[in-house]
This record gives structure tokens, sequence and C-alpha cells, in this order.
């Protein structure tokens, strides 16, 4: 296996009519497209181009964005791991899971950590760290081999991201420093209170694994969850996207990937939330154009009017893959260039991928077949 690259060629170069800052003060009529290495980490160049990147007229094969309707998924189940995966690779799989009613048997993943993002409703949440109430907006991530299942009278939605044979941990914040974005001490952990020590009885308990995706039961003469205390570093942890206060900027634009939230080896979870736009005459409004040179990006859209996207609405999920440009949707750009919005409303988790995604059948059923079409401003 060759070595990794540990020391870039680096060294920055100014040819024909440029900005001499990324992202900012472009030259007139010129639409500004960036290439880069390891996401936004890496080395990159800023091109100025005399057209929109994504003004392609036709797209032919299997490359190309992509749009899903969760919406209109019609499976409705109280077994997580009975919800359709849409998106997947070796290291990830991606479901919706919608649940009208509570679980009556437990469940755990053997295959990687669980993080779970409620995207509609609340619940109950009992696991073996104990009891913990979970609302519309909260991540909740589950180390692998977690017991867990959920109480609800209502119907709840939720995006579940699977670190197939990975661990979740957070990302590095470097100079902002480790208050930044989140203090960790937001981090909600489940607690062993009444309500936990309450469910504990001896009537038999079945607890569905998951391991390699297949399904084996288990079926105890009590009820598992029978913890009375426990101690270590390890545990399930909680936090809402309202917790979350993402980075800012009046005079520049700053990349996706300072929204971080959780991250892998092979992909990194992110999450937009509401902010100001830049008000600084010379700094760009909205997303730069920019390729997927290393990764397939997936957006979830979670609530809010979508600053960079048009007819895009909540509960849809985008996938633009690797080797293609994307950016602003050609109104959301016109509106950046008139600076007609003050502030985002916009709340979507974004999921990065290193390795490439396969698309579902349960996710083409509900695809938006003409989003590769919307770029051109005709959709």
């Amino acid at each position: 296996m060759p070595a990794r690259v540990k020391r870039w060629i680096s060294f920055p170069k100014v040819k024909g009519e440029a900005s001499r800052q990324a992202h900012c003060d472009l030259p007139p009529n010129t639409f500004e497209r960036e290439m880069s290495k390891e996401g936004f980490n890496g080395p990159s160049a800023q091109f100025h181009h005399k057209h929109p990147p994504t003004g392609w007229s036709t797209i032919e094969g299997p490359l190309k964005p992509r749009a899903f309707d969760s919406n209109t998924l019609d499976k409705t189940v109280t077994n997580p791991w009975q919800s359709e995966i849409l998106l997947h690779n070796a290291a990830i799989k991606v479901r919706i899971w919608q649940s009208s009613c509570s679980m009556d048997h437990l469940v755990r993943n053997a295959d990687g950590d669980e993080l779970l993002f409620i995207h509609k409703g609340s619940a109950e949440l009992f696991c073996d760290f104990g009891h913990l109430s979970i609302n519309e907006g909260d991540y909740i991530l589950m180390p692998r081999g977690t017991m867990w299942r959920l109480e609800h009278n209502e119907i709840i939605n939720v995006l579940m991201i699977e670190a197939t044979g990975l661990s979740y941990g957070l990302p590095e914040k470097g100079m902002l420093g480790h208050h930044a974005i989140f203090d960790q001490a937001m981090l909600d952990t489940p607690a062993i209170d009444e309500m936990f020590l309450a469910q504990h009885n001896e009537d038999p308990q079945q607890v569905l694994v998951k391991r390699d995706q297949q399904i084996s039961t288990m079926t105890y003469p009590f009820n598992p969850l029978d913890a009375i205390g426990w101690h270590g570093d390890l545990c399930v942890v909680r936090i809402n996207w309202r917790d979350i206060r993402p980075v800012m900027s009046h005079r520049y634009h700053i990349a996706p990937s300072v929204h971080s939230t959780f991250l892998t080896d092979r992909f990194v979870v992110c999450t937009f939330c509401p902010r100001p736009i830049e008000t600084d005459p010379g700094a760009l409004k909205v997303p730069f154009f920019h390729n997927n040179d290393d990764y397939d990006e997936v957006i979830f859209y979670h609530k809010g009017q979508f600053f960079s996207r048009d007819n895009i609405h909540p509960g849809m999920m985008t996938l633009h893959p690797c080797g293609l440009t994307h950016g602003p949707h050609p109104k959301a750009l016109e509106i950046g260039h008139k600076a007609a919005r003050k502030e985002t409303d916009e709340v979507a988790v974004m999921i990065d991928t290193r390795d490439t995604l396969h698309v579902g059948s349960a996710a083409e059923r509900v695809e938006w077949k003409d989003y590769v079409n919307s770029w051109g401003g005709g959709q």
C-alpha cells in the first residue's frame, strides 16, 4: 500500500484576472469555483468563470446530482431495522425510520455506532444507560452494542446514520477552542431515574440484534434493561441543533466543514443552523461553487427555507457525488447577489463520505428525477 501524502505541494500562484482573497471581491461578472483536496482542509485553487459551473445542458450517465423526498416513503414500522436503506457504502448506512407506536422489543446494533436525528416527534428512550426524553431536533448517539427502545404516542420520523464498523467522535476545533460550536457540557446523558426503575420487570423481552445487516433475536425471561447504576466514559449522548452555535463571519463565507458535529474515519456529519448572512459588500452571500473531489455530499433538509436551494422542502435529501461541481441554485445565486436576505433560517444535516455512496431502491422510488435539470434555472 502506498504511503499517504503527508506534505502537499504548496506554492500559491495567481494567473490571469483573479481575486487575491478566496470567496471575496470576485472579478466583475464571474463565477468562482473551488477545486480542493481533503474536502476544504487541503490545498485548493479558485477559478473565475464567465458562466456558472453548474450551467450544463444535459448530463448522461449515472453520475448526476439527485434529490429524494422522504415525505413520500410509505413504510411505517416499529422495528428500526425494517426501515429500508436509502444510501449506503461499506462505512455508512442511511435510513429514514418512521414509527407510529411504541416499540414492544429492544434493539441492538452490532455493526457500528448509530446516530439518530429526530426529524419529527418526541419519545422516551430507554437504554442500557437509563432513561432520556428526546424531541424534534435531537441528535442521539448510540455506541455500538447499546440496547434500546422508544416509547411514544405520536408518529416519529428519524434520520438514522449508521457508522458501519466505525465509531463516532467529535471534530478538533483548533484555534476556535474547546467550547466553540458547542461545549461538551451540553451533551445530555440518560439517567437511572424513576421512569427507568419503573420499567424493571420480569416480563419476557426480545432483543433484535443486527449484525452484518442480518437480524437475530434473543429472548429473555425478564427485561434486560435492569441496571441499577453504571460508571465509565462510554455512554449514549444527546444534543439538539438549537444547542449548536455556528461559526460566523460577516466578511467571509466560511466552508461548510467548520460546521462539523460528529465524525468517523470515513465520513463526517455537519449541522447547518440559522445564522446571519455575510454583510461585507465583496463577500459571497451563498456557498461558492466547488468540486466534490474527495467526498460524496448528502444533505437532509430538516426545517426552514434553504438559502442555497430552490424547490427543496423539509424531509428531502440531496446527493451530490464526487466528480461534479455543485453550489447554489440559479435563483438562490441571484438572491445572494442582491443581498436580499439578512439571515438564514435553515436547519439541515450534511453527510460527507470518503467512499462512493450507492442509492437504494427505496430512495429511487421517491426520487425527484428532474433535479438534475433544475440547475439550469428551468425548474
